[in-house]
């Protein structure tokens, strides 16, 4: 068995209008690669060390590592983080898990 790949986001919006339209772009290119978002925004609560809470924390299931950069390599996602520009601050990475 492969390992999956999860995509983890923590987004300050600065632009709440703009980043409706990379959202509904980066959810469409996320089910074209097979990802599934598995947290979109919810509360998130510190229950221990020294965080600092997200604005907003998105975590995206790919089957693989791999699927996950290919998605954030895609000219569909390319297009969300073009039309995200100005609208959020972002910090992303991808995780092996299980």
């Amino acid at each position: 068995m492969s390992a999956k790949g999860y995509l983890v986001v923590e987004s300050k919006v600065t632009d709440p209008a703009a980043y409706e339209k990379y959202k509904s772009l980066a959810a469409a290119a996320i089910a074209q690669y097979g990802g599934r978002y598995l947290v979109r925004g919810g509360k998130a609560e510190i229950l221990e060390g020294p965080w600092s809470a997200p604005q907003r924390l998105v975590i995206v299931e790919f089957d693989t590592p791999e699927l996950a950069k290919q998605f954030y390599d895609s000219p569909e996602y390319r297009a969300a983080r073009e039309a995200r520009a100005g609208a959020a601050d972002m910090n992303m990475l991808v995780a092996e898990g299980i």
